[in-house]
């Protein structure tokens, strides 16, 4: 009697010197075909595509597959990011580890497909990427059986790299000493001068944006259109989601927006640090605050502001599965049924302010009062009262020092 086939291994594939490694590796190690399947978050290219496509099989993967991930990530992350203005630590963007779980869910639903439980990525040991993927995996499938062997052997950049060579593979072209992810709402830059905190990383690893001393670009205006929050239009241009954030990716490149350094904890519980590029994210946050100031009460943003440290810390933590997420996520949608309107931004050369704001749902109203100049709602014995009565509080506590 034959032995009966093994069930396929599907890989979380990218392209990357350590998914590259995992073709060979598995199909070697475990006797079986290897299902190399990219979950596209960034809008790759027809061509791009092919490209990744032909490496894999290269490699000996079985069965190639490109899924499209923009739709739900913007749709359940990326959305709530731009309607929260979320950063990680009040610094970092969430730029690419937003993205593994809706990476781990479709590389899910494609195994289900498959008929096969068994799924491999990879993740190292010592970062946040690989508790992301095991979580979201593990919450959607019980005895999912996660394979990883860069993490399982210790395996280093150098090991992997010999690994290929060995085998008469090719090594990946961008192979480097950084480890460089990226994905539409930001790239992020590790490795090297990174692993301690006394070490500039220097502007020849950012491999987007340009060191603002070296950008020869001229002074340009941006006006961003917002409907219930999200973005819609760019100068004029209504455009879907997707051409929408790529439009303002090669604005923000242009003009060297959105590049950063993040020193901060880990999942692990260690310290990590990171270089990163968010044009993106840079851009969309900076206007969507200046258009919230216009529309929103003082308390409205302040409790906005509390929640999107804890959600931006959960989803970085991942945690993004919490039932609280969803709540945080419903006041968010909330507070931003009068966030419509449109901002004007300038950029030239790395800096980017907001030149002006305006909104139908706009609670500054110069017929009340202008700020510094004249009061219209009140007069002056008013105003003199009210500074009086304003001041009780802390003129009671004084006394009692």
């Amino acid at each position: 009697m034959k032995n009966q086939p093994k069930d396929p291994i599907v890989l979380a594939y990218s392209g990357g010197l350590d998914t590259s490694f995992c073709i060979p590796y598995l199909k070697e190690k475990f006797k079986t075909d290897i299902h190399a399947v990219i979950v596209d978050c960034v809008g790759l290219s027809r061509p791009e595509k092919e490209k990744i496509q032909k490496r894999a099989l290269y490699l000996g993967a079985a069965e190639f597959a490109c899924v499209d991930g923009f739709p739900p990530l913007y749709d359940r992350i990326l959305s709530y990011l731009i309607k929260g203005n979320v950063l990680r630590d009040r610094t970092y963007p969430l730029c690419v580890g937003s993205e593994r779980y809706i990476q781990a869910e479709m590389i899910l639903e494609y195994a289900r497909e498959q008929g096969t439980r068994r799924i491999a990525h990879g993740s190292t040991g010592a970062g946040n990427d690989q508790v992301r993927f095991d979580v979201a995996l593990q919450t959607g499938l019980e005895n999912v059986e996660i394979i990883t062997p860069i993490r399982d052997e210790g395996l280093t950049r150098e090991d992997t790299t010999a690994y290929l060579a060995k085998r008469g593979f090719d090594i990946p072209s961008k192979t480097t000493s950084y480890s460089i992810n990226e994905g539409i709402w930001g790239t992020s830059i590790g490795g090297a001068e990174t692993l301690t905190s006394d070490q500039a990383l220097p502007f020849e690893a950012f491999p987007s944006l340009k060191p603002p001393h070296e950008l020869d670009d001229e002074p340009e205006e941006l006006t961003i259109d917002f409907a219930n929050g999200l973005p819609v239009a760019v100068n004029g241009h209504h455009m879907d989601a997707s051409a929408l954030l790529e439009a303002l990716r090669e604005f923000g490149r242009y003009h060297g927006i959105g590049m950063g350094m993040h020193l901060g904890d880990t999942i692990l519980g260690i310290k990590g640090r990171i270089g990163f590029e968010a044009p993106v994210a840079a851009i969309l946050y900076m206007a969507h605050r200046e258009l919230e100031k216009l529309v929103l009460s003082q308390d409205q943003r302040q409790l906005k502001d509390n929640l999107a440290d804890q959600y931006g810390a959960m989803l970085h933590e991942a945690k993004f599965y919490d039932p609280v997420m969803r709540d945080i996520e419903n006041f968010f949608n909330s507070t931003q049924a009068r966030v419509t309107g449109e901002v004007t931004l300038y950029a030239c050369r790395g800096n980017l302010f907001p030149l002006k704001a305006a909104s139908s749902h706009s609670v500054m109203d110069n017929k009340v009062a202008s700020y510094g100049e004249e009061a219209g709602g009140w007069d002056g014995n008013e105003a003199r009262a009210y500074s009086k009565l304003y001041s009780i509080r802390t003129q009671i506590y004084n006394k009692t020092r």
